[in-house]
């Protein structure tokens, strides 16, 4: 019975793995460069589009919108009677 177990164990452990998939957009900026490349990947870290593509001259890279940016809200105003 042992056995039988530890061989279940055993040959369910590459299966409990799963697939794990970085996030690609950091909510804290509004714009992302994307770089090109065999290892392409997204940087967020940009406050305009201008700021962005003045960094990504010379690069195999384009500026993106951050479609995931946390905007911060104004207030919601209260109404008082």
């Amino acid at each position: 019975m042992r056995r039988t177990c530890l061989a279940l164990v055993v040959i369910g452990l590459p299966f409990a793995g799963g697939v794990v998939h970085a996030q690609t957009y950091d909510p804290s900026y509004p714009v992302c460069m994307q770089i090109y490349g065999p290892v392409g990947y997204f940087d967020c870290r940009y406050g305009s589009l201008a700021q962005c593509r003045y960094l990504a001259v010379g690069r195999s890279a384009s500026c993106v919108v951050n479609p995931y940016f946390a905007q911060a809200k104004p207030p919601r105003r209260s109404k008082h009677r």
